[in-house]
């Protein structure tokens, strides 16, 4: 039996809607390191620069990086 090796090709959209995923509001605790809870309020990720940059991970409304905000998986979208 021969083993098979797959590879697999991923496209990113710059936008904050990545197929069927889209980035909603930020979640990152900015009062963390004083014991608090505070978010800074950014309603929607979108990305700082285009695609195939390091800032295309940085949302241009907050300067927060992607995984901070919540990650929403989209039903029923063709």
């Amino acid at each position: 039996m021969k083993k098979r090796q797959v590879v697999v090709k991923r496209e990113y959209a710059a936008s904050s809607a990545v197929g069927n995923i889209r980035y909603g509001e930020c979640q990152k605790n900015h009062a963390a390191n004083t014991g608090g809870y505070a978010v800074d309020g950014c309603r929607e990720f979108m990305a700082s620069a285009g695609e195939g940059t390091t800032a295309a991970l940085t949302c241009a409304a907050c300067g927060c990086h992607r995984n901070f905000h919540k990650k929403e998986v989209l039903h029923g979208v063709n």
